[in-house]
């Protein structure tokens, strides 16, 4: 059977026309099994795929067939994979990093766009999209009056379809809320899971820090707005159970420790947690290498895996294999069991971005909040 490779160089032996019928007939990058070809034409004097997997060479280097413009890279990728790259190109001295032009996929991120390339067996869950046949639920610009900061922070709030004031919801607060609408699809998710009966219906409120590294950064004041100002405030507006077991927290990165921060330093106030590639640096001997954005984190880690209490009664944790942050969220689980939490961790081959954390959203939150279907068939 003839491989890939094989099949590209006999295309460049066969000149243009020849590669047009190869590059109409295949998609690429091409997936066969674990072997994933990565395909660039153009003139270059250098090509290279940059990527976001931990524990790989950051660069990785194509080769030039015979002398031609087409450029070829062959890497191993396991099954159920998702990478997000782009490709570096150098000309006449000058390298820029561009998506891939022969690959529609692409995932998007406050900073703009990757190509993205699915390894045998991944799909995206149909679950993330928007599903005609689901009632849609409703996002509301609001905003809190902080006492705590001394200001006025603005939210949204998602309101399930067939709200009533006469019902009680549980309530989920969701850190960087606006960024997991855009980039995590996270109205669909709510909608679509509350339709499929796996959630119940439920009130979330979207956050966004305007200091996000500093506030989140197990910051006492953020964990007090939390507390002292946004919950109070839409319990007053909305009709929320007032309950512990009805409140969750949730967010990634340094998201994951502010909710982290916020239950340890108030506990007893959220039952729930999800907590999703926690950057968790914590040291055991010596001085960390994230830089001074972390020293606050590492500080509150250290101190949390001394004393860690009983933040809340339940927990999902979620991180990508292919993150540096894999090691910390390991370690963190059995901390947490240890307290007498219910703890669910999940493992995916995947890094630190938001279609990872969008793609894990459905087990988390059915988890901490099971609708009827999972109440009925577990």
């Amino acid at each position: 059977m003839t491989s890939m490779l094989e099949r590209i160089e006999a295309a460049v032996h066969g000149g243009r026309a020849a590669l047009d019928r190869l590059l109409a007939e295949h998609e690429f990058p091409h997936v066969d099994g674990r072997t994933v070809t990565f395909l660039f034409v153009g003139e270059a004097q250098e090509v290279s795929l940059h990527h976001w997997i931990h524990g790989l060479p950051g660069e990785l280097q194509f080769r030039r067939l015979h002398h031609s413009d087409v450029w070829v890279l062959q890497i191993d990728l396991p099954r159920g994979s998702r990478m997000e790259y782009k490709i570096g190109v150098m000309t006449y001295g000058r390298g820029q990093l561009i998506r891939d032009p022969l690959n529609r996929h692409t995932a998007r991120d406050p900073f703009g766009a990757n190509s993205v390339v699915y390894g045998a067996g991944y799909a995206p869950p149909e679950w993330t999209v928007e599903d005609p046949e689901a009632r849609k639920g409703t996002i509301e610009e609001r905003h809190v009056d902080s006492q705590v900061f001394g200001d006025w922070r603005p939210i949204r709030v998602y309101r399930p379809a067939r709200f009533r004031e006469t019902r009680r919801y549980p309530l989920l607060v969701v850190h960087d809320g606006f960024d997991y609408l855009k980039f995590a699809n996270l109205q669909q998710v709510l909608d679509n899971l509350i339709h499929r009966l796996e959630l119940p219906p439920l009130v979330a409120i979207m956050t966004q820090s305007p200091d996000r590294m500093h506030e989140y950064a197990a910051d006492d004041r953020h964990a007090d707005f939390l507390v002292k100002d946004l919950v109070p405030q839409m319990e007053d507006l909305l009709p929320l159970v007032r309950e512990p077991s009805a409140r969750a927290i949730m967010g990634a990165s340094f998201g994951a420790v502010a909710s982290l921060a916020t239950c340890w330093r108030h506990q007893g106030f959220f039952g729930k947690m999800l907590l999703q590639s926690g950057s968790f640096v914590f040291t055991e001997i010596g001085e960390h290498d994230r830089g001074p954005v972390f020293d606050p984190v590492v500080e509150f880690v250290n101190k949390f895996r001394k004393n860690p209490g009983r933040p809340a009664d339940s927990v999902f944790i979620s991180c990508g294999v292919y993150e540096s942050l894999i090691y910390y969220n390991r370690s963190l689980v059995p901390l947490l069991q240890d307290t007498g939490m219910q703890v669910r961790f999940r493992e995916a081959n995947d890094g630190h971005n938001w279609e990872n954390w969008r793609d894990r959203l459905r087990e988390g939150l059915s988890s901490l909040f099971p609708g009827p279907l999972w109440l009925v068939y577990e």
